[in-house]
């Protein structure tokens, strides 16, 4: 069965270092004068929200775009497009950092194919390099939840699907940008991007993918993968989306907290 077979392709791509934590064309819908209007009609609307702040390196950002590109693409990421009751998704990459500091870099178009799969991932391909100051996740939030309710289409589900390297350090609390989507209907996936050696850098945070799972993910299904070499941000991110597209949830959640853990500190301010 297909299902089967979409399974057993997401269950490879947990192998090795990789880590789980717990319209037939390309093109924005349109509604004319002559005719009242009405949103396209797709399986799952879907903002990829990519921090860009200082202290994601060029580096880092060159791997994070290209991990994106790469599985926006891939015969995974197509099969589980095509596997859903309409064949199609709305999706939309945002690029963020401080407080308002949004760039969309592609904006809503659908996916159905590997065609315009590759016409939307050539536009992140080919867009620059930005750094800003800053990461507020919850400014973030509140943009992608925003583009949810302002574009075109009409999905079965929902998803924000937000990637960083660090806490929220600007803008308002991250917990009520987070409620506040989930009460839109939205749900909020995290990647968290655990790239830096914490011994040694500032920039890192202890135990980055306990904020995510405590502070920033929510909703029906969601979970959140750590990625912690730049090795397996390919892999994070194709598993990531096929299990997003595919809709492929279960009762428990993906996200299992250790009993023994303290729940983190979602405020560095108080």
């Amino acid at each position: 069965m297909r299902f089967t077979r979409l399974f057993n392709r997401i269950t490879s791509l947990a192998i090795g270092s990789l880590f789980l934590a717990g319209a037939t064309s390309f093109g924005y819908a349109q509604s004319t004068s002559e005719q009242p209007f009405q949103r396209a009609n797709v399986d799952l609307e879907l903002v990829l929200a990519v921090d860009i702040s200082q202290s994601m390196d060029t580096d880092e950002q060159r791997v994070q775009r290209e991990g994106y590109v790469a599985a926006l693409t891939s015969d995974e990421v197509i099969e589980a497009v095509k596997y859903g009751p309409k064949g199609r998704i709305a999706v939309a990459y945002l690029e963020w950092g401080g407080k308002d500091e949004h760039f969309i870099v592609a904006d809503w178009a659908i996916i159905s194919d590997l065609k315009s799969a590759q016409v939307f991932a050539s536009r992140i391909a080919e867009a620059p390099l930005r750094r800003v100051q800053r990461t507020s996740i919850s400014s973030a939030l509140g943009q992608a939840v925003a583009m949810v309710m302002e574009n075109p289409y009409h999905g079965t589900r929902r998803v924000i699907d937000i990637s960083g390297d660090g806490p929220n350090n600007q803008g308002g609390a991250v917990t009520r940008a987070r409620d506040a989507a989930l009460s839109s209907g939205v749900t909020i996936n995290g990647l968290p991007l655990m790239l830096k050696a914490e011994s040694i850098s500032w920039q890192s945070m202890l135990h980055l993918d306990h904020y995510y799972e405590d502070c920033v993910i929510g909703g029906p299904g969601a979970f959140s993968i750590p990625v912690r070499s730049k090795k397996t941000f390919g892999d994070a991110v194709r598993m990531k989306l096929v299990l997003e597209i595919a809709g492929l949830t279960q009762e428990k959640p993906r996200v299992v907290r250790a009993k023994t853990r303290q729940p983190v500190k979602c405020s560095l301010f108080d």
